[in-house]
């Protein structure tokens, strides 16, 4: 963000207010990456024959908010990408299923990065295993019956297997990142 007349104080320093708009500013980029990668998982379909399986191209964006910003921004996208993406692409199951495992990700993702002992890839391959389990809870729910219980070995592989290449994705893109969108993600 480029200092203007306006937003700067007689010290030359920024008013808070151009802080907040920026930091709005951010997370609605965020949002709207975020969107964009929901409405490509609708239309690439991810051929390895089990049905609800995606590669979670969103949690890019979510595990960057985390890393840059923290939790409550990760948070706020989230369920904001779940609601809309669930009226746009989905149905009222499909918003529910994707709330319980965005958030009981959200919530390992966390829990895991303030131990401070993991590398991000690792945070977000618990992570897709995270979502993987929140979404079994909510489908063991609605099915009630105990054979799908079969089915969770396989939701933790494809869930730690999708959850790295998304890790290996956001490592690079922070990487990446200019120093402007870093700082505004830092709260200036």
């Amino acid at each position: 963000m480029i200092p203007s007349a306006d937003n700067l104080s007689g010290s030359g320093q920024r008013h808070r207010g151009s802080s907040k708009a920026g930091k709005t500013a951010y997370l609605g980029l965020c949002l709207a990456l975020a969107l964009i990668c929901s409405y490509v998982e609708v239309l690439i379909p991810f051929p390895i024959g089990i049905p609800g399986v995606k590669l979670g191209l969103t949690n890019v964006v979510i595990v960057g908010i985390l890393y840059l910003s923290g939790w409550r921004d990760a948070a706020m996208v989230s369920l904001a990408r779940v609601l809309l993406a669930g009226f746009f692409f989905g149905n009222l199951y499909s918003i529910l299923y994707s709330l319980a495992g965005a958030f009981l990700s959200l919530i390992v993702m966390v829990m895991i990065k303030n131990t401070g002992k993991l590398h991000l890839i690792s945070v977000s391959a618990a992570g897709g295993i995270a979502h993987n389990v929140g979404q079994f809870l909510v489908a063991a729910l609605v099915v009630d019956n105990y054979r799908i219980l079969y089915y969770l070995p396989v939701l933790f592989l494809v869930g730690m297997a999708t959850g790295v290449l998304i890790g290996v994705a956001a490592t690079g893109i922070l990487k990446r990142l200019p120093s402007v969108i870093r700082q505004i993600g830092n709260g200036l």
